[in-house]
């Protein structure tokens, strides 16, 4: 005979989500002959209590408060600020000193990786400021600077013609917008900007172009104003006569536009005078046109004559300006006239003019006058060697040929050497001060054209050498001009030095 009995406790009905203190029991007592079932309630013990699940359903998930979302822009935040944080703990000497312990080589190496890396960035951002933030942009109205900047970027940084040009004439543009002078520095400084720039990407035509328009529009204007002068028109302040409506409409027929500027213009910020604009415009017409000699001489354009025309007005127009000082005095507004730099360099370029002409006569004086008023050491020197050059290839000159124009029959008044010989023994003198002059050049007044100015006074010294029979003198000074020229790396000297002395030794060169 078996018997088997079953047990089991669970909690009451109805109870499973709380907290559960009484169970059921429940026994089952089976034998083959008769089946008894045994229920009970009975009170749970603690570890038998079942208490409520932690697990979440879907309704309670859908029930439930969503979490914060983080914007990219906090997470970004807060990630820069651990790093930083975590930066100024490394950098700290405290952090320096631990990972120099942990690892010498590597935190040596990462110094001076950072150090570096501060230099770098420094010299970039001042770099970018100077570029783009100097002066010569906070002079234009804040629309204008910027379209300024984006053509100076399209220039110099990242070229692009098309670009820039855009840019360009869209600064152009604004300057008429905001009402800026025509004949202010700051547009003309835009227009004479363009003409540099379409040299620099060869575009020699257009920039001639451009400055023949600045150079035709200043003297327009100036052409206008003397006649104002000369009937009456103004006053001794230098300003037109009349009331300000008067004075606006002849302003308006001189300019082709009145300045919005000017009409702005209040007795605390007084306007300057029309003897003041005139200086300013005449000043820059003499160096345009200065320019456009140069461009027209320049072997992608070849334009002898007009070069010859331009630089010719140049210089007469600076002189006859400076005789009207001597003689009536400084107008109204007026102040110091062209700096001895600006007057010695047309002079200059209008005597490598007449060089270039084969009219050395009249280019010796010219150098002379430029070498008395040019105020750099080693530019000193180059103009001695053009002294030299000229005497040398200076021929026997007959007077009364290749009279020079009726502006510069005073300045070119010079005496000259009357025998060929006497222009090889001046030309010989002239290398040998060039050669010294820039040789004694030290310190900050040294520059590479002082190099380059030695370099070729050797060459002259030797071609002039040779000239006068001095065969040896010439040989050691070509050996020494090529031995230089290598040194500093100047091709021009090796090939001009390295040609005289082929001339030399097959006898070619022509004697006094």
């Amino acid at each position: 005979m078996s018997i088997s009995a079953v047990a089991s406790l669970r909690p009451v009905r109805g109870q499973c989500l709380r907290h559960a203190t009484t169970g059921l029991l429940s026994v089952q007592v089976k034998s083959p002959a008769a089946t008894v079932h045994l229920r009970a309630v009975v009170a749970l013990r603690p570890e038998q209590k079942r208490h409520q699940s932690t697990s979440q359903t879907p309704q309670d998930k859908d029930s439930a408060p969503g979490k914060p979302q983080i914007t990219f822009r906090q997470f970004a935040g807060r990630a820069l600020g651990v790093s930083l944080r975590n930066l100024v703990v490394a950098l700290s000497p405290r952090g320096i000193r631990q990972s120099y312990r942990e690892s010498p080589g590597v935190t040596t190496l990462n110094v001076l990786l950072l150090l570096f890396t501060f230099v770098f960035s420094a010299v970039a951002i001042r770099a970018y400021i100077n570029t783009f933030y100097n002066s010569q942009f906070s002079r234009y109205p804040e629309p204008v600077a910027n379209t300024l900047r984006r053509a100076i970027y399209y220039t110099n940084i990242k070229p692009d013609p098309e670009l820039a040009l855009r840019y360009y004439k869209k600064a152009m543009e604004q300057c008429a917008e905001v009402g800026l002078d025509p004949f202010s520095d700051e547009v003309l400084g835009i227009r004479i900007q363009v003409a540099f720039w379409l040299e620099k990407i060869n575009s020699h035509k257009a920039a001639i172009d451009v400055l023949e328009s600045v150079l035709g529009d200043c003297r327009k204007w100036i052409d206008v104003m003397e006649q104002s002068v000369k009937d009456g028109k103004v006053d001794n302040e230098g300003r037109y006569v009349g009331d300000a409506q008067k004075a606006a409409a002849v302003e308006a027929a001189s300019d082709g536009k009145t300045s919005k500027a000017d009409n702005a213009a209040t007795p605390a910020e007084p306007s300057e005078t029309l003897w003041h604009k005139r200086e300013r415009l005449l000043s820059k017409a003499i160096s345009t046109s200065v320019k456009l000699g140069e461009l027209y001489a320049d072997e992608h354009v070849l334009n002898p004559d007009k070069s010859h025309t331009h630089l010719v007005w140049a210089v007469e127009t600076s002189l006859k300006e400076f005789r009207r000082r001597k003689i009536e005095g400084p107008k109204p507004g007026e102040e110091k006239w062209l700096s001895p730099e600006e007057l010695g360099g047309s002079m200059e370029s209008l005597g490598r003019d007449y060089e270039r002409r084969s009219q050395f006569q009249l280019a010796i004086p010219l150098f002379f006058q430029a070498l008395r008023l040019c105020e750099s050491p080693c530019h000193r020197a180059v103009i001695m060697n053009n002294l030299a050059a000229a005497f040398a290839q200076q021929p026997l000159y007959a007077a009364g040929t290749m009279e020079p124009s009726e502006g510069l029959k005073e300045l070119l008044d010079a005496s000259m050497p009357t025998t060929r010989k006497e222009c090889l023994e001046a030309g010989l003198n002239w290398a040998q001060n060039a050669y010294v002059h820039a040789k004694d050049v030290t310190g900050d007044d040294r520059t590479p054209e002082c190099d380059e100015a030695c370099a070729v006074a050797l060459c002259n010294w030797g071609d002039v050498a040779a000239m006068l029979g001095k065969t040896e003198l010439a040989k050691k000074k070509y050996e020494q001009c090529i031995e230089m020229s290598n040194t500093m790396q100047f091709p021009e000297g090796v090939k001009q030095a390295q040609q005289g002395l082929a001339r030399l030794m097959s006898g070619s060169l022509v004697k006094a």
